[in-house]
């Protein structure tokens, strides 16, 4: 396929999104189940004009004076891909497959440029209602936090240190040109290419299929390194969900003491099995969801590991559809769930213990909130000071605009080059 039918493409893709009202990555895949004459190269563009529409959709839209997905679409052509506006309105007519030639209107806007007087949350790209929390979080830093989320993410690996190092990790994908990590000292990462430039698909690695890395954004990484789990130690994962973490965090004990990984829902729960066998990890004990599966854990934790329920904010990057989806009531609807899960956590710790708590959000209202009303109601509790966990964790001091009011870090594209996380650590008195 040319240009012209793989943005023909993209515009059906993203109306089937906005009729259907289904995640991008259904229409997607029922897109190339109905276009089987696709390669896989255009499939990767197609998805890229998509993904690229919907994570800067504000600004296109403001731009275009519309937001239908032929404005959209031809907005990332021109504006994101830096195609020439009169170039590609004639490849338009000379390709059956093409959508319609662009009118003089869409000619203009698309050279044009943003009014000095656009909305900041416009120049952020993110929703209206969402712009006072995030610049809470950030202060005079948020519209550039808001753009960089708007970006493409980088391909990220976790060397699994069970079973192989971070150089024969590196020795092994040599083909697509890894890099290392700046801060996660086992990680591996591929940066995003532009325009059509396509994901390498490393699981059909030979490295990946012997268990030697898993694949797993650095801010991930990061947040599982401070959460400091200790070879001997009894760790609960009281969300584990896949066991991306309770997998960091098998490998940082050397498979020494006991990792309790648990989730509350069996299908989010259930592919940690293969990953767990693939990965070597034995001193991981899975325990499937039923009344009373933790009880005679109460009290004796020296470490809980909360990866809460959250809004997903900080993957806006990977799944820029969510973004606009979010609304005020699924906001409250998982505060109450994580300040009930940081209650739940506490349950399981001994006296001394560590309760740590990771979101992938950038909202304070799930994350230094949620912090001062526990530390409210539980004083025997305080949080670790946050440039000593990063010191002890990476060698290095920590940047001063990742730690938060709340002696709690925050992770974003921005400040770390991540998916955005929040971190704290908070110890019980003993």
């Amino acid at each position: 396929m040319r240009l012209p039918g793989r943005l023909s493409a993209a515009i059906d893709v993203l109306t089937d999104v906005e009729t259907r009202k289904r995640p991008v990555s259904e229409a997607l895949k029922a897109w190339g189940l109905n276009n089987r004459f696709a390669g896989a190269g255009d499939r990767a563009a197609i998805g890229n004009l998509v993904y690229d529409a919907l994570r800067r959709r504000a600004s296109h839209t403001a731009l275009m004076g519309s937001d239908s997905p032929r404005a959209l679409v031809l907005a990332v052509a021109i504006r994101d891909w830096n195609e020439d506006p009169a170039a590609l309105s004639d490849s338009f007519a000379a390709d059956s497959h093409a959508p319609e030639p662009l009118t003089a209107d869409e000619l203009a806007r698309a050279v044009g440029q943003l009014p000095d007087d656009t909305a900041p949350h416009i120049l952020a790209d993110v929703p209206e209602w969402l712009a006072p929390s995030i610049e809470r979080a950030f202060g005079d830093n948020w519209i550039a936090e808001g753009q960089d989320m708007a970006g493409r993410p980088s391909l990220d690996l976790r060397t699994n240190t069970l079973k192989a190092s971070r150089d024969r990790v590196v020795k092994s994908l040599d083909r697509f040109h890894p890099r290392l990590t700046a801060i996660s000292p086992v990680g591996v990462t591929m940066p995003a290419g532009a325009g059509d430039a396509r994901t390498p698909n490393v699981t059909t690695d030979e490295g990946y299929l012997k268990g030697w890395f898993e694949v797993q954004d650095q801010g991930s990484q990061i947040v599982a390194a401070l959460a400091n789990a200790q070879p001997g130690e009894q760790v609960l994962d009281l969300c584990a969900g896949a066991g991306g973490k309770t997998l960091a965090l098998a490998a940082a004990m050397g498979n020494k003491g006991q990792i309790f990984a648990y989730d509350s829902d069996r299908n989010r729960l259930a592919p940690i099995y293969d990953r767990l066998k693939r990965n070597g990890a034995r001193n991981v004990q899975v325990r499937a969801p039923h009344p009373g599966a933790l009880d005679d854990l109460a009290g004796k934790m020296d470490r809980v590991v909360i990866d809460a329920p959250c809004t997903g904010t900080g993957t806006w990057r990977r799944r820029p559809d969510t973004k606009w989806k979010l609304t005020p009531e699924l906001l409250a609807q998982r505060t109450a769930e994580q300040a009930a899960i940081l209650i739940e956590g506490a349950r399981y710790l001994k006296p001394g213990g560590t309760l740590v708590y990771i979101t992938c959000s950038i909202l304070p209202e799930e994350n230094d909130d949620q912090i001062v009303a526990f530390l409210n109601a539980h004083p025997d509790f305080a949080s670790l000071p946050p440039s000593e966990l990063w010191q002890a964790a990476f060698g290095a001091a920590i940047h001063p605009d990742v730690e938060t009011a709340q002696s709690g870090i925050a992770l974003t594209p921005r400040l770390t080059g991540t998916d955005g996380f929040y971190f704290n650590a908070l110890r019980r008195g003993a």
